[in-house]
């Protein structure tokens, strides 16, 4: 059982801003995200789209705002569940709760901070009629373990940031890799494009444009792709032990809506006094929660995290005077 002093689910940007603001309580932490990596959706969506609206910087790379992120929050050592889903939250006899994972893996700590963005991310998935025949068999809907595709046949089915950049990263680890999009235009960034273009003109992948998946043919396993390309009656097969159809994520609320708190729609009512949920010790912070005048923004969310960690650092030690003290003063060391 993992034991700390707030569990955080999600770690997006406000769950790990959470952490560095936890820290300068003393506060210990640990994060639980259905994604392989830190970052919510500024890592798996959009890594190199541009943010404007953070205090301090101009323009900063979504994926560049998470590595800053890390590291802020590096000094405090907190901890990471990754690639699996929080799937039930229980009350403790004394004053806290214990968070399950899918896998039966247990968190303990006497507060939960949700900030899990606009839920748990879902694949969207292609509309293929055996595929979920397929799934852990050859089809993947994200990238856990780049390692797990050395030496493999890989069919990559996409064309955002997240199909370009994964067919980037393993060209130097699969056997070989086929590219299939619908279009003729990329929807990802720009050098990206023009890096897969390259790979394609110097043969060192298959690209193949205006083309679509739609069956999938193996006995115990995935073996090959049906490919259908717009012009062709027929379809063309192409032999793969690996199929990756990464048209982005579908958010959801999850296993949260199942939690006992208060909903409006697809989101948690918090009170705006440190963003405590109906659940006293469960705060709900970022986009996932609501209130009058609630703005979906990073900064936002910023603010609600800072609240946040003070009422919980009060859960936890009631008859302690907690004094506010500025890092232009004391640094990070001196908290």
């Amino acid at each position: 059982m993992v034991e700390t002093d707030i569990i955080i689910i999600g770690a997006g940007p406000v769950g790990l801003f959470t952490v560095f603001e936890a820290g300068l309580l003393k506060l210990r932490c640990h994060l639980i995200d259905v994604l392989p990596q830190p970052g919510g959706q500024l890592t798996e969506i959009y890594p190199k789209k541009p943010i404007y609206d953070i205090p301090g910087f101009p323009e900063v790379l979504a994926g560049d705002l998470i590595d800053n992120l890390m590291k802020q929050a590096e000094p405090f050592k907190p901890g990471f569940t990754l690639g699996e889903k929080a799937v039930s939250i229980e009350k403790t006899d004394g004053n806290g709760f214990i968070v399950t994972t899918e896998s039966g893996l247990q968190h303990k700590a006497p507060n939960v901070a949700i900030a899990g963005g606009l839920g748990v991310f879902e694949p969207r998935k292609p509309p293929i009629p055996n595929l979920t025949q397929f799934e852990r068999k050859g089809v993947d809907y994200m990238v856990k373990d780049p390692e797990a595709y050395r030496g493999k046949r890989l069919l990559i089915s996409g064309g955002g940031d997240s199909a370009l950049d994964w067919t980037l990263f393993l060209a130097d680890v699969a056997q070989h890799i086929t590219l299939l999009h619908r279009r003729t235009e990329f929807r990802g960034h720009l050098d990206s494009v023009q890096k897969v273009m390259d790979l394609a003109a110097a043969g060192k992948i298959d690209l193949i444009n205006q083309s679509e998946a739609v069956e999938l043919k193996g006995d115990d396993a995935l073996d090959s792709v049906g490919v259908k390309i717009q012009g062709q009656d027929d379809l063309s097969w192409i032999k793969a032990d690996h199929f990756l159809p990464l048209f982005g994520l579908s958010p959801k609320l999850g296993p949260i809506a199942d939690w006992g708190l208060a909903l409006d729609k697809n989101a948690i009512e918090v009170d705006t006094f440190d963003y405590q949920t109906s659940v006293p010790g469960i705060y709900a912070i970022g986009d996932i929660n609501t209130y009058p005048g609630k703005l979906k923004l990073i900064l936002c969310g910023f603010h609600e995290a800072t609240l946040m960690v003070q009422s919980a650092f009060k859960r936890i030690y009631p008859d302690k005077n907690l004094v506010l003290k500025y890092t232009t003063v004391n640094g990070v060391n001196g908290f």
